[in-house]
């Protein structure tokens, strides 16, 4: 006689299902008072293409059921990764969800959120139940889509889509199994993209007579100004530049940097070349995104910035909230 199988662990179950990435969507309606109805769900899916035809579950339990249940039309709008926040504001209860949204109007009279990924506007077919939820099943009616990649949600967090690279060094069959230096190998993708995207401001540096220490200085104080030597130092020693106070002084020298009582900052004629060669690397940049594609961009810039937080040594942060203006006494 088989051994009694484990009770059924509603949490681990949940988890499991985690395991599962989906894209986040936000379903909205409007009440029979005309109060428009929105909430955050991730249990969307397509059930044909002839006619088209789209699904979607919410909780028995949820207060915005009846006005969904009774409304003849409802739109599901597949989010950008720009909307984590929309989709975060949607999933909490008890405030005016649609305050301060634009909105567009169409027929149905079911508010239409804007800057998505994907529109479905809906025709309600039918609804039944499953479990502990309703699943809706609608007609699309009319639809839209953009180039914004779509927001992801896998094991209880955002994430963001990203197709799966082609080798760039390496030959088929070429590369040796466990070798220590591979084109995997971290060290040298970061390196290499980071050479080759300053390959393509290369000459706009050397026009302007700059070296990428100067363009490592003129960028930062672009960004604050002034600051002291030493902030200066502090800022960029992470590049394994030795800032001696005679590179600065060559700025200062050949018109690039101005001294005064808080530091130094740029000068007329250093703003003018930081802010020509800042132009020339968001080309680049604008050609890169273009070859690489919005939703592989908005996957790299996600991981580089992980990359440098759990790599950061401690430098000082870059970009700094101003303080707020003090009201008069």
């Amino acid at each position: 006689m088989n051994a009694l199988a484990p009770p059924f662990d509603p949490k681990e179950f949940r988890r499991a299902l985690g395991m599962f990435a989906t894209g986040v969507t936000i379903v909205t309606t409007t009440a029979a008072d005309g109060t428009p109805i929105g909430i955050t769900a991730n249990s969307f899916n397509s059930v044909s293409l002839e006619p088209p035809m789209v699904l979607w579950s919410l909780a028995n339990n949820a207060r915005s059921l009846p006005a969904f249940s009774d409304s003849t039309h409802w739109n599901v709008h597949i989010l950008s990764n720009e909307q984590e926040a929309l989709s975060n504001r949607f999933a909490r209860a008890g405030e005016d969800k649609f305050n301060g949204l634009a909105l567009d109007m169409q027929p149905s009279g079911a508010p239409l959120l804007t800057g998505c990924s994907a529109r479905f506007q809906c025709k309600s077919a039918f609804k039944y139940e499953g479990g502990d939820h309703t699943i809706f099943v609608g007609e699309v009616v009319q639809y839209d889509s953009s180039a914004l990649p779509p927001l992801l949600y896998v094991t209880g967090g955002y994430a963001l889509a990203s197709r799966k690279a082609a080798p760039v060094s390496t030959e088929p069959q070429a590369q040796l199994e466990g070798a220590v230096y591979s084109e995997n190998l971290l060290g040298y993708l970061f390196g290499r993209a980071h050479f080759q995207f300053l390959h393509g401001i290369r000459g706009t540096l050397q026009q302007r007579q700059l070296s990428d220490t100067d363009f490592f200085v003129l960028s930062l104080l672009s960004v604050c100004q002034p600051l002291q030597v030493p902030e200066i130092a502090a800022h960029i020693a992470y590049t394994g530049v030795d800032l001696g106070t005679g590179a600065l002084q060559s700025l200062v020298q050949r018109g690039l940097l101005v001294q005064e009582a808080g530091g130094l900052r740029l000068s007329p004629t250093g703003s003018d070349a930081i802010l020509h060669v800042l132009a020339a690397a968001k080309s680049v940049e604008a050609d890169l995104v273009d070859r690489m594609g919005e939703m592989e961009s908005a996957a790299l810039r996600n991981l580089l910035k992980q990359a440098i937080l759990a790599t950061d040594p401690g430098l000082p942060k870059l970009w700094q909230a101003t303080a707020p203006a003090q009201p008069a006494a």
